[in-house]
């Protein structure tokens, strides 16, 4: 090492040799070598809880959908949001449409339970009643000639009118009845100060909706016991078999949802994963399917 004027020191060529200085050289390269590492995990990680993020926004977005609000998607948005399987969607329709399971089972509609309770007493005497109309007097003279007993093939006929007619009243008494429909076009509106307006008015609507049809449906239940009293005590020998025909009527009501909502998955669930042709066609037929 040699010493030049004004103090400063200069290293020989020899000394730079020694580890002492090799290692400030290589400590460097390795902070620097480092430091890249360093930030290509972080960017990697922030990627790795970009795509996390996304992926629960995702499910937050599915999770919050009900049932009926999946249904009711348009194509686009069903092929972004829908990840449900066929067995899934095809429980949504049952739960929907089987009176037992729509009233005491599914939970997570915006149906108060008291009116579905009261459409669930409602229907069962609408079954009972329109059974009873259709004991016209060719029922009656084979009842008399059968000496008080009627077989069930000849009863089939009454059982699936008085099925059809039900089911079909139930239907437009639900349709005035039930408030999901309602709360769910609320849900849509963005601007907080609007859906506050629009949810003081439905609450109005809503009581009186309610009132109305807790008044029409007590004035038709006055309406069916009038009906079934006075037939069953004009014709006391055939109370059993109108009992009969209501059970038979009433369970075939419960037992054809299982079978009728089947038709509506098969060509929602492959448009959707885009197996099928014709994707949205099939998808809106779906959606009509699902109506019946």
């Amino acid at each position: 090492m040699n010493r030049k004027k004004g103090g400063t020191v200069r290293v020989s060529s020899k000394l730079k040799n020694f580890p002492f200085f090799s290692n400030n050289k290589t400590k460097k390269l390795s902070i620097s070598k480092n430091l890249s590492i360093s930030k290509k995990l972080s960017i990697s990680k922030k990627l790795s809880l970009t795509k996390k993020i996304d992926k629960n926004l995702q499910k937050e977005n599915v999770i919050n959908f009900n049932d009926e609000e999946l249904n009711s998607l348009s194509y686009k948005e069903a092929i972004q949001y829908d990840k449900r399987t066929y067995f899934q969607y095809y429980w949504a329709l049952v739960k929907k449409k089987q009176i037992i399971l729509f009233t005491f089972v599914s939970n997570n509609d915006y149906n108060i339970f008291t009116i579905k309770l009261a459409l669930f007493l409602f229907s069962f005497s609408l079954y009972f009643c329109v059974n009873t109309l259709f004991f016209e007097d060719k029922t009656m003279h084979q009842i008399y000639i059968n000496k008080g007993k009627s077989s069930i093939l000849y009863q089939i006929p009454g059982i699936l009118y008085s099925t059809i007619i039900s089911s079909i009243i139930s239907i437009i008494i639900k349709l005035f009845a039930l408030s999901e429909k309602e709360i769910l076009k609320l849900r849509k509106i963005k601007n907080k100060g609007e859906s506050m307006k629009k949810s003081s008015e439905l609450v109005k609507s809503l009581k009186l909706k309610f009132n109305i049809f807790f008044v029409i449906s007590l004035l038709f239940l006055i309406l069916f016991w009038y009906c079934i009293a006075a037939f069953c005590a004009v014709y006391k020998n055939t109370q059993k078999i109108l009992i009969k025909s209501t059970l038979s009527s009433f369970v075939l009501s419960l037992i054809y949802p299982f079978a009728l909502n089947l038709l509506p998955g098969l060509f929602r669930i492959p448009s959707i994963k885009g197996v099928l042709k014709d994707k949205e066609c099939l998808y809106k037929f779906s959606q009509i399917l699902a109506l019946i």
